[in-house]
């Protein structure tokens, strides 16, 4: 069970809107920093521990900074990413880049910044090299297929993604980059999203461990990193946990301790690239009730759409919804809550109880500090949202302005019109 609270009041919020109208997104900085510190010190334990934020999953130089701060990396997967890092000074192995289907301009900037290459296919060891040297230090990803059973909705079954290496390709082309003058290899996999149970992410860890240690046996090779993905997850529900980080921490532990250990990989440096679990639960998408509508259902129209917040219409996902001051209030209204794009799917709840909702209420959408105005668009001519963090003290800073018709329009050319 998780409750379900914001950080601010409803006076509060609405002093926030007199100056950046809705809708906007907004992260907790403290709570942002007390779940990470709870993270890494869970794993304390660790020879050489590292958190790569997912930058996907809110990229901006404000969040990055804040969490440079406290010793995390930055897990990246396409160019604009990379540059955010080096605009915020996190370079070299403090980056890992994960990528598929990627122009070499990408990878060679990576390089360039140091980073930890993580090579989805086999075939990216040719097609690299002919343009350009290898680097030192190299990752390959894994992909375990059938041998894992299940998966999740988020990614599917592994033999079904379209991520990563087969076991034997994982082998050959460690053997290749050997071979070929690599030094440093590192083992990368990323099964499952969003992952609740401690014991399915515990088996990832075991997994690798494993593979590891017969990479050394079969190859002679020491594993220098392994990066166990961001599948962490994110309860959405009232009625669902969080992940317990000591309870992880301590099966991880168990596992390396009986695999990793014998085989002298200690020193082997283990990593997550969390990004939904660590700003997830501490950012709020703010919108106002604007409409009512009622023919067959109740809807309730605000001023954000799925622009703002794709999730719930791409996944049907489920976002809780308060509505302020009247926390306490019965909740004996069902209603969709729409957002006005020309697409059905743009809701964010369906046949929700809520309390009644009149015209001008101030809704706070939850755990939308990841992938959620990161996933934007402006389909419909929408223009996308401010993001603001807010600070212990209770003061806001703007960390993106709301775009302009004018930056809508920027790659347009008028002028022969």
């Amino acid at each position: 069970m998780n409750k379900k609270t914001v950080p601010f009041s409803e006076e509060q919020i609405r002093n926030i809107i007199a100056t950046y109208p809705t809708p906007f997104h907004i992260y907790d900085e403290q709570a942002i920093l007390d779940n990470v510190r709870k993270l890494i010190k869970a794993f304390d334990w660790a020879y050489d521990f590292k958190e790569y934020f997912a930058v996907k999953a809110t990229p901006n130089p404000y969040i990055m900074k804040l969490l440079k701060a406290e010793g995390v990396g930055a897990d990246c997967s396409s160019l604009p990413e990379l540059e955010l890092c080096d605009k915020v000074g996190i370079t070299g192995r403090d980056i890992v880049f994960s990528s598929n289907d990627t122009p070499y301009k990408e990878f060679a900037r990576a390089m360039e910044l140091g980073a930890l290459i993580n090579l989805d296919d086999i075939s990216m060891i040719e097609y690299m090299e002919k343009r350009g040297p290898l680097p030192e230090w190299i990752c390959v990803r894994y992909n375990p297929g059938p041998m894992l059973k299940g998966g999740n909705e988020y990614i599917g079954k592994p033999e079904e993604a379209k991520y990563g290496m087969t076991r034997e390709q994982v082998f050959d082309a460690i053997r290749i980059l050997k071979d070929k003058g690599v030094k440093h290899f590192g083992l990368h996999t990323m099964v499952v999203s969003n992952e609740l149970n401690a014991s399915g992410l515990i088996f990832t860890a075991k997994m690798m461990f494993e593979l590891a240690a017969e990479v050394k046996n079969l190859l002679g090779i020491s594993v220098e990193f392994i990066d166990f993905g961001g599948g962490i997850g994110l309860p959405y529900r009232p009625e669902e946990s969080f992940v317990d980080y000591d309870e992880l921490s301590a099966g991880i532990k168990a596992h390396f301790d009986a695999i990793m250990e014998p085989a002298g990989l200690h020193t082997c440096r283990i990593s997550f690239e969390c990004g939904r679990a660590i700003t997830g639960p501490y950012g709020y998408l703010v919108t106002t009730a604007i409409h009512h509508k009622h023919i067959w259902k109740e809807y309730i129209g605000v001023d954000a759409s799925m622009a703002n917040l794709m999730r719930p219409g791409m996944y049907g996902a489920y976002h809780h919804i308060t509505v302020m001051g009247k926390e306490n209030e019965p909740k004996n209204h069902v209603y969709d809550v729409t957002g006005s794009l020309c697409e059905n799917c743009d809701k964010f709840a369906i046949d929700r109880s809520l309390p009644r909702i009149d015209d001008g209420d101030i809704l706070v959408i939850h755990d939308a500090g990841a992938h959620g105005h990161s996933m934007g668009f402006n389909y419909n001519g929408k223009l996308r949202s401010a993001e603001l963090l807010l600070h212990a003290d209770g003061s806001v800073t703007q960390i993106r302005r709301a775009e302009t018709i004018d930056d809508l329009f920027a790659t347009l050319d008028f002028s022969d019109l």
